[in-house]
């Protein structure tokens, strides 16, 4: 079976690979609930209101901050070896996925990541790889109070001010926090860092086209002009509550109906090395945003062909209790198998000879497809018409609609997260009473 060739331009939904799970009098079912969902949602009458920023952040984009942006981004770019970026969850996961995705020119500095855990080995590495090279720094958080970004900080903000003194630390050291409150905020005053602001009415996880996200990836080079073309496009696109209009709510619609058929972990599959990340992102935002009150999909992530050899068997036999979502990104980044001197065929791909990788892979998905959808998992396809910044900002923001209008659907808020709060709290006593050696 071919993909679909209509709307090349734009992003699509393929659902054949559930015709057999879900029939159309079912999505018929939600047009008069999506219709309320979005009305929720668009005049913001809805649980978490407070957090809709990034709804309409694609048309309103700040011409004076995206230059401060693109001047910090620059002095990065010429001055360092080394662009540190701490955080953790939502405040370094979407930069990182979409820089691991596009991948940075070979103008800019290294980019490495401290913040998002307390591996010691991690750190210590990191830290010891910093001798010798030119570095900068992108602290982000809201609150400066969060465990693992603090303690990194404490750690990269000693290492600065011992090499290049308080005053050289200081024009170093970027913070992208809270616009007036916060550790950071009053850290940041204090010692006089360039500062970027995280907008109050847009949460962590919703956040890659704000400061958050767009600093690191403009010092990697990629051009953040036409990744929030590409969002500010989707804005329009994902406007219209009419499923069969609307690929980004009919995404969310089918989730909602598999999991009422008791399918509660969505796997989301890439045939690209590179979008591991931007999986794990997807993992965090639908996890953080649907995991409550007892409900939710379980959201998790596999790298096809690679996962293939360790979770292939389960997805083929396991428990039907599954359903998956595969990116499929067409792409002029390709290579051809060559052919052996001798006409050799001693590893039996001659027949594989001038063929493209992509070709290739390409029937491996769809072979793979078809073999699950046999097996009894619903499948649905998310169709890209290449692996440009235009196609992730368009990604990017189909994703965190279909995140909010599920989440309504679902009967959640899905711009809170009172879950972690437990954790945090026990972590935080057994640290003020423990005996460190």
């Amino acid at each position: 079976m071919k993909l679909r060739e209509e709307n090349q331009d734009r992003i699509s939904l393929n659902t054949d690979y559930c015709n057999d799970f879900i029939k159309e009098h079912e999505l018929e079912f939600y047009h008069e609930q999506i219709n309320t969902v979005h009305e929720l949602l668009h005049e913001q009458r809805g649980p978490g209101n407070r957090a809709l920023g990034w709804l309409e952040l694609p048309i309103r984009s700040n011409e004076q901050e995206l230059n401060k942006i693109k001047k910090l981004a620059e002095k990065v770019r010429t001055k360092a070896d080394v662009f540190i970026v701490i955080g953790v969850g939502g405040s370094y996961l979407g930069a990182r996925a979409v820089i691991d995705f596009l991948r940075q020119d070979n103008n800019s500095p290294e980019i490495l990541y401290l913040g998002h855990h307390i591996s010691p080995r991690y750190i210590k590495e990191i830290m010891a790889s910093l001798e010798g090279k030119e570095v900068f720094v992108n602290v982000i958080s809201k609150s400066g109070g969060t465990l693992e970004p603090s303690l990194a900080f404490r750690t990269v903000r000693s290492y600065m001010e011992k090499h290049y003194g308080e005053d050289g630390a200081k024009e170093r050291i970027i913070a992208t926090t809270d616009a007036s409150k916060g550790k950071l905020k009053t850290l940041a005053n204090k010692k006089g860092y360039e500062t970027l602001v995280i907008p109050d009415d847009v949460g962590g996880r919703y956040s890659i086209l704000t400061p958050v996200g767009l600093l690191p990836i403009a010092v990697s080079g990629i051009c953040i002009d036409t990744m929030l073309e590409g969002a500010k496009d989707a804005y329009a696109l994902y406007s219209e509550p009419d499923l069969h209009k609307n690929p980004c709510y009919k995404y969310a619609v089918i989730r909602n109906l598999l999991y009422n058929k008791g399918k509660i972990i969505e796997q989301l599959v890439t045939y690209d090395a590179f979008a591991g990340n931007l999986t794990e992102w997807w993992k965090q935002l639908f996890g953080e945003s649907e995991g409550k009150e007892g409900k939710g999909i379980f959201p998790t992530r596999a790298d096809f062909t690679t996962d293939l050899h360790s979770l292939g068997q389960y997805i083929q036999e396991g428990r039907r209790h599954l359903f998956s979502t595969t990116i499929w990104w067409e792409t002029k980044d390709d290579l051809t198998l060559p052919e052996l001197e001798g006409n050799e065929d001693d590893d039996g791909l001659k027949y594989l000879e001038g063929k493209s990788f992509h070709e290739i892979n390409r029937q491996a998905f769809l072979g793979t497809i078809s073999a699950h959808t046999e097996g009894l998992v619903p499948n649905m396809v998310i169709e890209i018409p290449d692996t440009s910044p235009y196609y992730l900002g368009m990604l990017i923001y189909f994703f965190e609609k279909a995140c909010a209008i599920s989440g309504y659907i679902l009967g959640v808020n899905p711009f809170d997260q009172p879950g972690v709060e437990a954790y945090k709290k026990n972590v935080q006593k057994r640290l003020k009473q423990i005996n460190f050696y």
